[in-house]
């Protein structure tokens, strides 16, 4: 979900709209963007990942508004290193994340089925019908919510979750606490995101159910990152993981930060199948805003692996269509769609054209 968002009267910047962090972070800024920030100090950043602590410059009593919306005394970190490359990955110009700031002073609905943030002031809004609720609880800023999960062996388990409305992924658990869900035998290795500090490897596997309240999502793909990337941020919150933005966008919801309530309903999306990323091809833009793409990351063991897909190989066709006039969407799509009929891919390599084959037939 991506927020115009002005800075100090600035021109409008695009964030993503992110629960996961507790505060605004700068990760890109193009010539045309002129922000004034006073900076003070320099800090270290820290979240999910195998890598090093990212330093940012902090800047303090900044002025943000979205819409109508304005808040004062706003923290802004900006990023020294952009390991994100949120325009390249996305195909659309981003400059950064906003955290859940905006959050705490208003009521925020979430519509996905309108593509729409709205914000109300809490006092005397009535909730639409059909919405469900949920108590959430507040910690260290952030959103948590109990939701119900049932194992391959029938077990029913109550999890405490992360929300995070900027986790590009249906959910994720740790699995090496006593009441950690099991990681299925069946499953698919891969990359699962980046973090704060640095990537997230781990594993993809479907669970049986993952229920909010009474409404209940089955054959859910969900990861399982290696422990080692969220050992330590697991601990000190005392989580079993994070619902993402791909399960929370099969509902409309309003989030009530000052009661400290959760409400939902599902919309068109809710009973679409899940999916995951089989090829295993991860990409990104040459040159942000120009349609033409190269392989970021090929997984291990993965049908593109096994193919001959490298990094750095620039996608040209695929099942014989042009990728040039084509979003990134479009193209992450064909990775994800399961078929009895390989993948044709057409590839530029070192100023040659290579004509592949991946198996797309799903492993989950």
């Amino acid at each position: 979900m991506i927020v115009k968002v002005k800075m100090n009267d600035s021109k409008p910047l695009n964030f993503i709209l992110d629960s996961g962090v507790r505060n605004i972070i700068i990760t890109e800024l193009f010539p045309e963007d002129v922000v004034s920030l006073s900076y003070v100090n320099e800090i270290n950043l820290q979240g999910l990942g195998s890598g090093t602590d990212l330093n940012a410059f902090a800047s303090y009593n900044n002025v943000i508004q979205m819409g109508r919306v304005k808040l004062n005394n706003q923290n802004v970190y900006v990023i020294k290193e952009d390991i994100f490359n949120l325009s390249k990955h996305t195909g659309t110009k981003i400059n950064g994340l906003i955290g859940v700031d905006f959050f705490e002073d208003y009521l925020v609905e979430i519509n996905y089925t309108y593509k729409q943030i709205n914000f109300y002031l809490n006092d005397g809004f009535e909730f639409p019908k059909g919405y469900r609720k949920l108590p959430i609880s507040i910690e260290s800023k952030k959103m948590y919510v109990q939701l119900s999960v049932l194992e391959n062996d029938s077990i029913h388990k109550n999890v405490k979750m992360l929300i995070d409305t900027g986790a590009e992924l249906n959910a994720w658990f740790q699995t090496f606490t006593a009441n950690a869900i099991h990681l299925p035998q069946k499953n698919v290795e891969g990359r699962i995101g980046q973090g704060l500090n640095g990537e997230v490897k781990g594993k993809f596997a479907r669970i049986p159910q993952i229920c909010f309240g009474e409404f209940c999502l089955s054959n859910t793909i969900v990861a399982f990152p290696d422990s080692a990337d969220i050992a330590e941020i697991v601990i000190s919150t005392k989580r079993d993981g994070t619902i993402g933005s791909e399960l929370l966008s099969r509902f409309n919801s309003y989030f009530d930060y000052k009661n400290k309530l959760f409400y939902f309903k599902p919309n068109a999306s809710f009973k679409n199948p899940f999916t995951y990323n089989i090829a295993g091809i991860e990409i990104e833009q040459i040159i942000p805003f120009i349609p033409q793409t190269e392989v970021l990351n090929v997984w291990k063991n993965s049908p593109a692996e096994k193919a001959g897909v490298q990094i750095g190989d620039q996608i040209m066709e695929l099942n014989g269509n042009r990728t040039f006039q084509m979003q990134m969407g479009e193209i992450k799509n064909y990775f994800e769609k399961p078929s009895k009929h390989p993948l044709s891919i057409t590839l530029m390599r070192g100023g040659k054209e290579i004509r592949l084959k991946i198996d797309m037939n799903s492993k989950l």
